[in-house]
């Protein structure tokens, strides 16, 4: 059942609460705390269901950054001069304008005041109802035919904006029968009530760039004020630490990072591309009967595959080649009664959803966007051109190349000005890779110490995350594998042989393959979640390259993995924990190979790197019994004592490094982090454990995992730790007054003094009805 969103108290409230934009932020979600990311979220849930629009990264940004206020005042309260926000007439043409861009629009009274929440292009020939020409599917800006190759120094492009009109609160928000009037006159607003003009660029490469980048150089050039401003909850300057345009550019960077990480790993959110909708509202679309419910949307699918299969089998063979280039937006305007749900922002909705039920039948009812039973390949083309556009092309089997079906690959204008190749599977072959460093053995000098159990068999370091089947099948081979620590520091991941001999009848050594990632209970980016890596057939076992780990993969962290047999799909997934465990300081939340875990993930071991540089003795000690001992399917360590010194230093001793060493192990034995054992060694100088009869005893130095349970709150399982909370830093920030209070002459000081350090020399006075709050420190 989805969760509901609602606006608790809880909920940042701009004004009344400190800034839910924090200096953490901008260095992007990875640098977030996660009480800071949780907070941020739960405030964007909150706009995007208070929204009658989609929510864009950008209009997100924008709500946590001037004040977005919930329950109709939106920006009603903010720090604004209207009449330097940009200005906007129905055909004319403009500088070009990036979603998330405060604008006004002229008219013959009263200008209008919106926001720009959607944009999309609008070439002149793509008519309502008419098959899109295939060249227009992913031409570049100023692109006004087929073999119009030349790059223009200063393009132009139609694009049809959609305004907010309702954003700045009921104090300039127009009346309905107002708005209907300026639609039916078509003077200010077309028909729909949006924009079409004509956008120029400043270059061929500013009318490439992504929205967020698009947005952030936006705020960085027209509206660079906005990043300085006192009156905002807290500017970009003081979260930056600087008002240099190098320091502000990485700020806004990281912030956009966060703020669509937020809105992407919602519970109740979801998004088509950079738009965020409400999943309640998604299915309560999708549910009712009218126009483009779902069974309008299902007849969308439907038409993608329809229009380009063959009706049946010709006399002499299958019909030949064909493709279809379908655009979202005229075919809505095609669906009969439409009309109210193309108007206004509504169109706006009405297009994230009909692209979200396209993909999703795409992911559910496609193998890689191939539909088995009709041929047909769907995939998506150009994602910003009428709404977006869909390729359909039959017999797909011939291009089914393991791309990301979901990844506009603008084919129709590369296939129209380019002659068509046909496309194999082969890519250049790869250089071969350098001789892979065993991590799993001492320096030369040391002999690797073979203990022996006799109540378990030991692990062989070269089985350590050996691949174990788990089902074996006419359509599918399923296995797990525990992840090394060199396959997450080189983007890699070995396959299991039979894979390799099933993908061997290709033909080819390197292809590209589609690789999705299931992660549930953990920290995934989206971008992450379904990846295009390389297959290389040239390892023994075969090997995908490229791969991109999530942070929250580790060592040892055990993976499912699934291949349907002929495919160029491979599907990998992990198991939460019921209850997290502590490993010696680390923290697992899903299973975990105990041995990998206790050899990869010894100190001095990371995703960046593996090195002992830099630990002191203690940590030295654990690396070597952790790294060179022999291994228990549980994780135990045991290392010969004697072969501990060349197993810390790589080399003989000195006399201070055999005392600092003695002292260590003492401590560590002292804390439970390694315990003594008794072994004997053979005639052949090879060491066991337990000890054996009539042969001479000799130390042995233990790792054993111990790991402990960390409850979930609520779970019942122990007592949970009392949270003692983490300090962190507030800037200064406004807050509202209740009516009636004025601010002391300290704070009117505290904030000229603020408004100096992002270059006002004579500060500003506040506002009327606010106070500020001085920077402080306090605990979460």
């Amino acid at each position: 059942m989805t969760a509901m969103i609602t606006a608790g108290a809880d909920v940042w409230r701009p004004y009344d609460d400190e800034p839910v934009l924090t200096p953490a932020m901008t260095g992007g979600h990875r640098a977030t705390p996660l009480e800071e990311m949780d907070r941020l979220r739960r405030y964007l849930e909150a706009v995007v269901a208070d929204r009658r629009c989609p929510v864009h990264t950008a209009v997100a940004f924008n709500a946590a950054y001037f004040g977005y206020e919930l329950g109709g005042e939106g920006y009603g309260n903010g720090p604004f001069d209207l009449d330097a926000f940009p200005s906007l007439t129905l055909g004319d043409e403009v500088h070009a304008l990036p979603v998330g861009v405060l604008v006004r629009i002229a008219t013959g009274s009263d200008p209008l005041y919106a926001e720009i929440v959607y944009k999309e292009g609008r070439h002149p020939c793509i008519e309502e109802g008419v098959e899109v020409p295939a060249w227009v599917s992913g031409a570049p800006a100023g692109a006004q035919g087929p073999k119009d190759e030349q790059e223009a120094t200063s393009p132009v492009r139609r694009e049809l904006l959609v305004p907010d009109f309702a954003v700045f609160g009921p104090a300039l928000q127009l009346s309905e029968a107002k708005l209907k009037r300026f639609r039916a006159r078509q003077k200010w607003l077309n028909k729909d009530g949006h924009v079409i003009v004509d956008a120029r660029y400043a270059s061929a490469s500013a009318a490439g760039l992504d929205d967020m980048a698009a947005f952030v150089q936006h705020l960085l050039t027209r509206r660079r004020e906005s990043l300085l401003s006192p009156l905002v909850p807290v500017s970009v300057a003081h979260l930056a630490g600087g008002s240099e345009d190098e320091r502000l550019r990485d700020a806004l960077t990281g912030l956009m990072d966060t703020v669509s990480h937020a809105l992407r790993t919602s519970d109740v959110l979801r998004s088509w591309g950079h738009y965020a909708l409400t999943r309640g509202r998604i299915g309560a679309g999708l549910c009712h009967d009218g126009p483009l419910g779902g069974s309008d949307l299902h007849a969308l699918a439907g038409s993608l595959e329809r229009g380009v299969a063959p009706a049946a089998r010709r006399r002499h063979g299958l019909s030949g080649s064909r493709t279809v280039y379908t655009a979202v937006g005229p075919w809505l305007h095609g669906v009969n009664g439409a009309g109210p749900l193309l108007t206004g922002v509504e169109y706006a909705v009405s297009v994230c959803r009909a692209n979200l039920a396209v993909m999703d039948f795409v992911r559910g009812d496609t193998d890689n966007g191939l539909r088995t039973g009709s041929g047909v390949r769907i995939t998506l083309d150009d994602v910003f051109e009428s709404g977006g556009i869909w390729r359909s092309h039959h017999p797909g089997a011939e291009e089914a190349d393991g791309s990301d079906p979901l990844s506009p690959a603008g084919r129709g204008w590369r296939d129209t000005v380019k002659p068509p190749v046909t496309r194999t599977a082969a890519i250049p072959q790869q250089p071969a890779p350098e001789e892979e460093p065993t991590l799993d053995e001492p320096p030369a000098e040391v002999p690797l110490a073979e203990i022996l159990p006799a109540d378990a068999p030991l692990a062989d370091d070269e089985r350590i995350g050996a691949q174990n089947y788990l089902r074996i099948t006419d359509s599918e081979l399923c296995w797990q594998v525990p992840l090394r620590l060199a396959h997450l520091m080189e983007g890699r991941l070995p396959l299991n042989r039979m894979v390799r001999h099933g993908l061997g009848r290709l033909g080819a050594d390197t292809l590209r393959v589609r690789l999705e990632l299931r992660h549930p209970g953990g920290v995934i980016d989206p971008s992450e979640e379904v990846q295009e890596v390389i297959l290389d057939l040239t390892e023994e076992t075969g090997m995908l390259r490229e791969v991109q780990w999530p942070i929250d993969f580790f060592p040892g962290l055990r993976m499912y993995l699934q291949w349907p047999r002929g495919g160029t799909v491979f599907r990998l997934s992990t198991l939460e924990l019921e209850d997290p465990v502590d490993i010696g300081g680390q923290l697992a939340t899903h299973q975990y190979d105990p041995q990998v875990l206790t050899r990869d993930g010894a100190p001095g071991s990371s995703r960046d790197g593996d090195s002992s540089a830099g630990l002191d003795t203690r940590r030295l000690v654990l690396r070597a019994v952790r790294r060179f001992g022999r291994l228990t399917p549980d994780g135990h360590a045991l290392l010969d004592r004697a072969a501990l010194p060349r197993g810390v230093y790589g080399t003989t001793p000195t006399p201070h490094q055999i005392t600092a060493l003695e002292q260590a192990v003492d401590e560590l034995l002292a804390g439970g982090h390694l315990y003594a054992a008794t072994g004997s060694r053979g005639t052949g100088g090879e060491p066991h454990h337990p000890a054996r009869e009539g042969e001479p005893k000799i130390p042995l130095v233990g790792y054993a995992p111990n790991p402990v349970v960390v409850p979930r709150p609520g779970s019942g399982h122990g007592t949970p730790p009392q949270p003692t909370g983490t300090e962190h830093f507030v800037h200064g920030f406004l807050r509202r007054l209740p009516a009636g209070w004025t601010p002391t002459e300290a704070q009117r000081a505290a904030y000229r003094e603020h408004c100096r350090r992002v270059g006002k020399a004579d500060g500003w006075e506040l506002p009327r009805g606010y106070t500020f709050v001085t920077a402080h420190s306090r605990r979460r």
